[in-house]
C-alpha cells in the first residue's frame, strides 16, 4: 500500500485528489490540514485517514507519525514560502509534489537536487496547470516546427467556481509589479494584471486578458531555446471585475498601495455577488507559432474548454498522475525539478477524460 498525505488536503484542489486518488486500488490516502474538522469530513467521506498537521509547526513530528511515501502539498499561496515542507520530506524519504505556481519558487526548486537524490526520492514543484500542462503542450508539438519562435497563451476562468483565498493571495501578490518576460528575444518588463487585451474563446465569447507572471517564463526560454517572445495572460469572466482589478493595480504600479493581496479577503467576498450573472465556463488556449521544416511560417492553436466548473479540476491534474506513476513504479527519476518534462500530454488527457472538458488542437 502507497500512503500518500495531501496537504490542504479538505481544500478546493486537495480535495478533489484526496478524492481521485482514494478510488485508487494500492493507495491510502491520509488528509492533513490545519483544521481537525474539515480534515476529518473528507476523510469520512473518502474512508480516508486524517491528520491535524500545521506546516509551521511540528512539521517532522507530523511526517513521522504519517508515515507518508508520497506528500502532496496544496496549500498555497507558495510565493509566500520556502522550501521548508520539501526539505522536511526529504528527510523523511517521501516524494513531494506541489501544485505550486509562484515563479521564484518553482524555477529555483533544483536547489534541493543534491539532498533529494541523495535520500533516493523525487521532489517536483509545479504539478499544475503551470508549467506542467503547458509545457506537456509544446512538447507533444514541438516537432511541428523547425523553429519555435513565440508562445501567446492563457487562461480565461469561470465565474462560477468556489475560488480559495490562498489562489486569489497568489494572484494579487503580483497585481501591479514589475516583473520580466521574453519579448522580441530580450528580456523585457512588464507589470502584473496590465496590458489588457481581448480574445474570443471557443464556446465562451471575448474575455479581457492581463499579464500574469508564472514559473514558464523562467523556465520557457532556457527550454526552448529558439523562443523569441513569450507571453501569459489570464482574466476574470465578469469584465467589472476584471477592469475593476485592472484599474487597482495602477495604484500598485504608482505606489500609492504596496500589495493588493493584504485586500485577498476584500476583493473576493465583493466578487461573490457578481456569480448570478457569470457561469461555470472556463477555457485555456495556447498559440504556437514559428516556421516549419521547409521555412514556412506556421501556427497551431490548443485549445480547451471547460463546463460544469470542472476547469477547476486541471492544475490537480499533473499532480494525481505524478502520484499515481510514483505509486505503481512508473517512475524511476529522482532529485529536484520543477515539473516539466515529466508527463506528456496524452497522459494528462488521458486523466481528463473523466470530466466536461474537451480540446482541440490544429492549424490556423
Amino acid at each position: 500500500m502507497t500512503r500518500v498525505l495531501v496537504i490542504g488536503g479538505y481544500g478546493n484542489f486537495g480535495a478533489f485528489i484526496v478524492r481521485r486518488l482514494a478510488r485508487e486500488p494500492g493507495i491510502s490516502v491520509i488528509v492533513a490540514g490545519r483544521s481537525e474538522e474539515k480534515a476529518k469530513a473528507i476523510s469520512e467521506s473518502t474512508h480516508s485517514e486524517w491528520m491535524a498537521l500545521d506546516i509551521e509547526r511540528d512539521l517532522d513530528g507530523s511526517l513521522k507519525l504519517a508515515k507518508a511515501d508520497i506528500v502532496i502539498h496544496t496549500s498555497g499561496p507558495f510565493q509566500e514560502q520556502d522550501y521548508a515542507v520539501a526539505q522536511a520530506c526529504v528527510r523523511h524519504g517521501a516524494h513531494y509534489i506541489d501544485l505550486s505556481d509562484g515563479r521564484s519558487f518553482v524555477a529555483n526548486i533544483g536547489a534541493l537536487e543534491h539532498v533529494a537524490k541523495a535520500a533516493g526520492v523525487l521532489v517536483v514543484s509545479g504539478a499544475s496547470s503551470v508549467p506542467a500542462l503547458t509545457s506537456a503542450i509544446v512538447d507533444a508539438y514541438m516537432h511541428e516546427f523547425e523553429h519555435l519562435d513565440t508562445l501567446d497563451y492563457g487562461i480565461a476562468t469561470a465565474q462560477k467556481t468556489n475560488r480559495g483565498l490562498a489562489t486569489t493571495r497568489a494572484v494579487l501578490g503580483y497585481a501591479g509589479k514589475p516583473f520580466e518576460t521574453l519579448l522580441d528575444g530580450q528580456m523585457r518588463q512588464i507589470h502584473g494584471w496590465q496590458d489588457i487585451t481581448w480574445r474570443k474563446f471557443a464556446y465562451l465569447g471575448w474575455r479581457a486578458l492581463g499579464n500574469c507572471d508564472v514559473p514558464d517564463l523562467s523556465l520557457f526560454p532556457t527550454r526552448y531555446p529558439s523562443l523569441q517572445t513569450i507571453r501569459f495572460r489570464a482574466g476574470i469572466e465578469v469584465s467589472a471585475i476584471h477592469l475593476s482589478l485592472w484599474a487597482l493595480t495602477w495604484f500598485v504600479r504608482w505606489g500609492f498601495i504596496g500589495n493588493l493581496a493584504t485586500m485577498a479577503a476584500s476583493l473576493l467576498a465583493l466578487s461573490r455577488p457578481f456569480d448570478a450573472i457569470g457561469t461555470s465556463k472556463s477555457g485555456f488556449f495556447m498559440e504556437m507559432r514559428g516556421r516549419d521544416k521547409k521555412d514556412h511560417p506556421k501556427k497551431m492553436l490548443f485549445e480547451l474548454t471547460a463546463c460544469s466548473g470542472d476547469g477547476a479540476m486541471i492544475p490537480c491534474t499533473p499532480a494525481i498522475v505524478l502520484a499515481l506513476k510514483l505509486a505503481r513504479g512508473e517512475m524511476a527519476q529522482r532529485g529536484a525539478r520543477p515539473c516539466v518534462g515529466l508527463l506528456t500530454l496524452d497522459e494528462l488527457l488521458q486523466e481528463l477524460k473523466s470530466l466536461d472538458i474537451s480540446w482541440t488542437m490544429r492549424a490556423v
